[in-house]
């Protein structure tokens, strides 16, 4: 029988294992413009592509239209103003997110992926300078070619009520 000080002795045996965070956070990224954002898959209802959008009158800007789906009725928000980014594509699809008992569409053109992103890859966005342009935002990570960022989604719905109630509300029958 060979003495066990004998054997070659294996790397991983002489040196401790580094703990390894095991927290992350699964989401959904999403294409606006030349950036990608992504959104906590835990918010996302579905992705689907609106059939026809119906503007109402009075609505906030952010607010384009609704939408049916499968007969319930969805208001769209088109975000791209709002995060301060500019495309010419009109955005295809639809984010179905929930923020609390709120429900919206959120725009966009495209759904590169869902990826899983570990905690520890994180950037708080007070570090960033686009932190102060963004309020929406709430940390940032770095994809293969690019910055991206985690929609906030609270501050987002938040955001879009506001300018609702920053609006006049529109009466049918007002005197003109």
């Amino acid at each position: 029988m060979i003495p066990i000080g004998e054997f070659p002795q294996l790397h991983s045996d002489s040196v401790p294992e580094e703990a390894k965070s095991t927290q992350s956070l699964k989401v959904c990224l999403v294409a606006l413009g030349d950036e990608t954002f992504a959104i906590d898959l835990r918010q996302v209802r579905e992705i689907f592509e609106p059939e026809s959008i119906t503007p109402v009158p009075g609505m906030p800007a952010a607010l384009v239209g609704i939408t049916n789906l499968r007969g319930t009725i969805i208001p769209l928000a088109d975000v791209r103003a709002t995060l301060g980014v500019s495309s010419s594509v009109m955005p295809k699809y639809a984010v179905l997110i929930r923020q609390g008992t709120q429900q919206v569409g959120i725009l966009i053109e495209d759904v590169p992926e869902i990826r899983t992103i570990q905690l520890d890859d994180l950037v708080a966005p007070s570090t960033h300078p686009e932190a102060t342009r963004r309020p929406m935002i709430s940390a940032f990570f770095k994809t293969e070619h690019q910055l991206s960022a985690i929609l906030e989604l609270s501050r987002l719905v938040a955001s879009i009520a506001e300018t609702a109630t920053d609006q006049k509300p529109y009466h049918h029958n007002e005197e003109r």
